[in-house]
Order: structure tokens, then sequence, then C-alpha cells
């Protein structure tokens, strides 16, 4: 479990980069190139007890930069060459084999407006005896008319062990602040080995709460939320599923919020390494999904084989609204002096706000210099600046990605004084429709989202 503590987790990425743009027909537009998506890798579990092995598949995609216009159908080239030592193929019907090694697979055309179409889900399986340390890569190139794509591959590897995965649970939408909900989801095991304990990590943002806190759980609060590390003692053998169930309150101050959940073969050293240095407090409540304890003496534990489907994250959102009010300040100086200005955003509530998904600032303000000033030293983690026009810079300043009610973030705006201009001012004022979070939607009275910074 790498860094199960922020909610904010990376993602795997796994859609092929685009190396250089192809030219195209006049049915579809120029600037337009195939992309492969395809998983970064995936391992095959090795022979189980009864000396078989699990099947994995492979979905793969086509995509193109640009949904103008119609792309033709098209070709998918998947070449296998490199595992076939240890690997079994499965080919679907749209996939025809010109080798042991290599099929084709026809995929349909994409109609304007349609930016991405399926183009082959096939299946592995480790050959009998295969070597739990093998690997290799499935290649992939596409075409479609005159369009072609940059290659893809997929790392394939073979691996002893359980294979813990969560499914993933729908996001919520429209909930209120007082009510209870419950994020349910697929605990299961695609391995070929049984994992004896399980190690759950939960976390809730900081607008919801556990209902309750269980005994073979502990907590940590933090300033976005409450996190928890659970000891599971029920054995989950291969191919077997548990439904597990977090039951959540909608707090008062709920509005954007974030459940994130992840599972993972227990031991005494992944327990260690959640734990970090920080400080966990044990529930008192009833056992989460009490079950009997297994002998913790019965196996070794074994690591995940393939830990890509062990984290899952669930966006919760509650009707609610956050004031947000900006505030400037009056400085004043000789020419040649630098003072600071200070404009601050404050959250006057209800409502935290974050950004717990896209990770956008809460509210970013824009200014210009007041007249006879020239801003200096801003910090470039923060502020950046914008040449609106041919004598006007324009700077843009972002807040942290979370406030909480009745909190406040202040910039500190360095202004050198060129020459004295009596009760010069500027206007400061926050993007209320930044795509990524727009203040519009959340913010009841715009009126109080601008404020000066006046000079001398």
């Amino acid at each position: 479990m790498k860094n199960p503590h922020r909610l904010l987790g990376a993602a795997l990425v796994s859609c092929a980069l685009a190396a250089a743009g192809i030219g195209a027909g006049p049915a579809y537009a120029q600037e337009n190139q195939l992309w492969i998506s395809a998983p970064y890798e995936t391992v095959l579990p090795g022979a189980d007890a009864d000396g078989g092995a699990r099947e994995r598949s492979l979905a793969v995609e086509v995509s193109r930069d640009v949904a103008d216009g119609r792309v033709p159908a098209g070709r998918l080239t998947v070449d296998v060459g490199e595992i076939a030592s240890f690997a079994r193929v499965s080919w679907p019907a749209n996939c025809e084999p010109e080798s042991e090694v290599r099929a084709v697979c026809a995929f349909p055309e994409m109609p304007a407006g349609t930016e991405r179409v399926p183009a082959a889900t096939f299946e592995l399986r480790a050959l009998p005896g295969a070597d739990p340390g093998a690997s290799g890569y499935v290649r992939y190139s596409a075409t479609a008319g005159e369009l072609t794509s940059h290659p893809q591959e997929t790392r394939v590897g073979v691996g002893n062990g359980p294979d813990l995965g969560l499914s993933q649970a729908a996001y919520q939408r429209d909930l209120r602040p007082g009510m209870e909900t419950s994020v349910r989801a697929t605990v299961s095991n695609s391995g070929n080995r049984t994992a004896e304990r399980t190690l759950l990590w939960i976390s809730a943002s900081y607008g919801l709460r556990f209902k309750e806190r269980n005994a073979n759980c502990e907590y940590r609060d933090h300033s976005t939320g409450t996190g928890a590390l659970c000891v599971l003692d029920e054995a989950v053998a291969p191919g077997q599923q548990y439904t597990l169930t977090t039951g959540l309150g909608v707090g008062r101050k709920a509005m954007y919020e974030r459940f994130d959940h992840s599972v993972q073969p227990y031991s005494d050293e992944a327990l260690a390494e959640a734990r970090g240095d920080w400080t966990w407090t044990r529930g008192t409540g009833a056992e989460l999904d009490l079950r009997p304890v297994a002998d913790a003496g019965a196996m070794a534990a074994e690591p995940d084989i393939d830990p890509q489907d062990n984290y899952r994250a669930v966006i919760l959102d509650a009707r609610n609204t956050a004031d947000l009010k900006l505030t400037g300040s009056r400085v004043g100086g000789s020419v040649g002096d630098t003072v600071t200005a200070r404009v601050t955003v404050h959250n006057r509530g209800p409502a935290w706000v974050a950004s717990l998904g896209v990770g956008a600032a809460v509210a970013t303000v824009k200014f210009q210099a007041p007249e006879g000033t020239t801003v200096t030293g801003l910090p470039e983690e923060d502020c950046r600046p914008s040449e609106d026009g041919p004598s006007a810079t324009t700077y843009y300043c972002r807040t942290p990605i979370y406030l909480h009610d009745k909190a406040s973030y202040t910039f500190e705006i360095p202004l050198r004084i060129d020459r004295v201009v009596r009760g010069a001012r500027t206007t400061v004022a926050t993007v209320n429709d930044d795509p990524e979070l727009s203040i519009w939607k959340f913010d009841p009275n715009l009126l109080n989202n601008s404020a000066w910074i006046v000079v001398n």
C-alpha cells in the first residue's frame, strides 16, 4: 500500500502518447491521429491447487485526437511473440490470427462526435509450469484509412499469490446534510493463493463521518477527513467474493466529498508501513464484517501479485453552499519603497470547499498592479502572470485545493512604488467560472467576491 493516507491517490495511466501527427484525407481532420489505450501491465496467476490457471482479460481501445469528421473502420495488430513461451492467448471473433503469435483485429469506424471505439478484448492464461518470474510485452499498432497510431505495449508477467481486488462503487449525487448513506463494494480474490487476512484502508473526507468506529479498526483524524486501518480476519480464497459495506453520515459542512478505500493481504509489515509515524486510535464499536479469526500462523503472508485493482475512490456530492468573500487592503509608501498588499479569501460556510478529485484551487483571484506600482516577487507556486494586452499584465493567484468553513487564505502581494499616484487602486476578483471548480455553482452571493487594493 503506497501512501494510503493521501486522499489524492495517483491514478494508473494506461494510454499511449502520440509521437507526431499523421496527415489525413478529406474524410477526417488533418491533425487527427490514432491512439491506443491498453493496460500498462497485468500479472497472470500461475497454477492453483488443482493445476489450472485463471484467465486475465486485456481490453484494448482505439481513440483519436479530434472528434470532428469520420474515421473509417480500421485494423489493430497484436503481437504476443514475447509471451508465447509462458502464456496462451484466446482471440475474440473480430481478430484473425496471421500466425501463432500475431493477429489482426477489425475495429469499427468512428463517426463524427465519436472519440473512441473498442478494438479487441482477448484472454491470456499462464501455461502449465510457467516460471513465476517470466515476463514480456504484448505489442499493438493500429491503422484506419491514412491514420496510424504510435505503438503501445502491455507488460505481462506471471506470479503466484493472492490477488485481492475492489469493485468500483457508484458515485453518489444530491445527498443532503444530515442524512446517512453507505458505500458498498465487492472484495474478490482472482489470484491462485488464499489471502488469510486482509488489511483494509478507508478514508472519508471532512464533510463525512463514519457511522461507527469499529473495534477491529484504528482511526486517525487529519485536515481533510478521517482515515482508518482495519484488519479483516476472514480468509479469502481464489474465486471468492465478499461484500464490504461502510456506513457514512453526511455532515452539515458536506459538499464535494470523497471516500477512498483499498485492500491488500495482511502482514505485520504492511500494517506498520500503513501506520507510518502517525498516531491511531482503536475504535470501540462492533467489528467491521465480523468473521471467525483465521489461524495467523497457518500460512505465511504473500504479497498481492497485481495491485492495480486494490484501490478505489468514490465521489459523494451533497447539496450545500459556501459563501466566499474577498477582502483587500490599503498600503502606502514613498517612491522606491516595496510594500505588501494582502488579499484574503474567506469561506463563510456553511460548507467546506474541497476539490479532492481533480485538485483544483478553491478560488483563483485575478488582479493587475495599481497605477504607479510594479508587482515583484510573487511566489511562483501560488501565482502566475498572464499578458492580456500590450501594457497590462494580469496576475492569477490560486488558493490550496481545500478551505474549511470559517477559514481563510491570504495572498501577500509585493508592490514596488515607482511613482506616487494618490488613491491608485486596482480590483481583485475571483474567477467564478473555472471549469475545474466553478464558484458560481456553490456560492450563493457573488457580490462579495471582489475587493480593492488601494495604494497611497
